[in-house]
C-alpha cells in the first residue's frame, strides 16, 4: 500500500482526494495545510484522521511514500526537499519553484535519492491533448510553422475582486499569471513541439492598486496580471501566448496549431478539437475522457485529468519503474527557465536566448 501525505487543503479538496479514492494501492493518510479547520473540512469526508497545520510535523509524525504539494510556490523547494530527505516521492504543483536554481536543487535531490518526481501538468493526460501531441509527432499536420495560445479572464479585473495578502497577487510569493498558467502553456508547447531556442515576452502589473474584498482596506499586486510571450522553437516553429486576467468578459483558453499539411482548434469552452488537412474544411475529432463520468470526480479537465497522473505516478511507485508519461522535475526545470527568461525579457525588453540541454 503506498501511503500518501498532501500539504494544501484546497486543490487537495478538489481533485488529488477524489482522484486517490479511485486509485487502488494508494491511500491518502495525511493532510496538511496552513490552517487546522482547512485540512479538517478537506480530510473528514475521505476519513483521514491525521491532519497538522503544520506540513513539517507531518513529514515527522507520517511514514509516507508519496508526498503532494499544493501550496503557494515559495514553499515548493523546501517542501519537496524535505519531503525527499524523508524518503518520499514527490508530486509538485506548478509553477515547479521560484526560479531555476531550486527547481535544479529539486530535481538533484529527487534523482539523489533515487525518488520518483512528478510536476502536475495535469493536461499530458488529457486525450484530447494527447491526441493533438500524436497528430503533430505523426507528421499528420506535418511542419508546424506557428502556434497561437490566449487566456483571457476577468477574475483579476475589478480592483476588489481579490483579498488582502492573496498570494496569487504577491510576487514575492511566486504569484501571477505566467506562473499559474504560463507554466503550463510553456509545458504543452515543449510537449507537443520540442524544446524553445529563445523567448521574448513580458510579464506585467496592469491592476496593481487594489481593494481588499472583505474589507474595502487598499492594498498593492505586485504579481502579474497580463503576460505575454514568443517562443521561437529549436524547430522553426514560432509560437505566441496572450495570458490575461483582466479583461471584461471571459473568454476562456483557446488553442491554434498551424502546419504545412493542416490545422488544429482547440477551446477549452466546449473542449472540441476540430483538424483541417490542407484545402479541406475543419471537422470535428475530439475525444472523450473516460474518467469525466466517474463518481465523485469534480467536472474540468483539471480535475479530471489528475486521476490518471496520479495513476501514472503510484503505478511507477508500486513497480518500482520510471514515469512512462508525465512532466518530471526536469521538464519542471526546463518550464522554470522558460518562465524566468521571460521575467528577464521584461526587464531587458530583449530576447532570452535558452540553454535548454544544460538541464539534464
Amino acid at each position: 500500500m503506498i501511503n500518501v501525505g498532501i500539504i494544501g487543503a484546497s486543490f487537495a479538496r478538489d481533485a488529488y482526494l477524489p482522484a486517490f479514492a479511485h486509485i487502488e494501492g494508494a491511500q491518502v493518510v495525511a493532510l496538511a495545510s496552513g490552517r487546522l479547520e482547512s485540512a479538517k473540512a478537506a480530510a473528514d469526508p475521505h476519513g483521514i484522521d491525521a491532519v497538522f497545520d503544520d506540513w513539517q510535523a507531518m513529514l515527522d509524525a507520517q511514514k509516507l511514500d508519496l508526498v503532494c504539494i499544493a501550496t503557494p510556490t515559495i514553499m515548493h523547494a523546501p517542501m519537496t526537499l524535505a519531503a525527499i530527505a524523508k524518503g518520499a516521492h514527490v508530486l509538485c504543483e506548478k509553477p515547479t519553484a521560484m526560479n531555476a536554481g531550486e527547481a535544479r536543487q529539486m530535481l538533484d535531490a529527487a534523482r539523489g535519492a533515487n525518488r520518483l518526481h512528478m510536476i502536475d501538468h495535469e493536461l499530458r493526460f488529457n486525450p484530447t491533448r494527447m491526441r493533438i501531441a500524436e497528430l503533430i509527432h505523426g507528421g499528420d499536420l506535418g511542419d508546424i510553422r506557428h502556434v497561437n495560445i490566449s487566456n483571457i479572464g476577468a477574475s483579476w479585473a475589478n480592483p476588489a475582486s481579490r483579498p488582502k495578502g492573496d498570494w496569487w497577487s504577491d510576487a514575492a510569493m511566486g504569484g501571477g499569471r505566467m506562473g499559474a498558467n504560463g507554466s503550463h502553456q510553456v509545458d504543452m508547447l515543449r510537449w507537443w513541439l520540442g524544446e524553445p531556442a529563445s523567448v521574448m515576452g513580458q510579464a506585467l502589473t496592469v491592476v496593481p492598486d487594489r481593494v481588499c474584498k472583505h474589507t474595502g482596506e487598499p492594498w498593492t499586486a505586485t504579481a502579474d496580471d497580463l503576460s505575454h510571450m514568443t517562443l521561437e522553437m529549436q524547430s522553426g516553429a514560432l509560437a505566441q501566448v496572450f495570458m490575461s486576467g483582466v479583461a471584461a468578459a471571459n473568454m476562456g483558453n483557446e488553442t491554434q496549431i498551424f502546419g504545412t499539411k493542416g490545422s488544429l482548434t482547440l477551446s477549452n469552452s466546449d473542449e472540441k478539437l476540430y483538424f483541417a488537412k490542407a484545402g479541406e474544411s475543419f471537422k470535428d475529432i475530439s475525444v472523450e475522457d473516460p474518467n469525466a463520468t466517474l463518481d465523485g470526480l469534480n467536472e474540468g479537465i483539471w480535475n479530471v485529468s489528475v486521476l490518471a497522473a496520479l495513476q501514472e505516478l503510484c503505478s511507477a511507485i508500486s513497480q518500482d519503474r520510471g514515469l512512462s508519461q508525465g512532466a518530471s522535475f526536469v521538464d519542471g526545470l526546463r518550464n522554470q527557465m522558460v518562465v524566468d527568461a521571460v521575467f528577464a525579457s521584461t526587464q531587458s525588453r530583449k530576447w532570452e536566448d535558452l540553454d535548454m540541454e544544460s538541464a539534464v
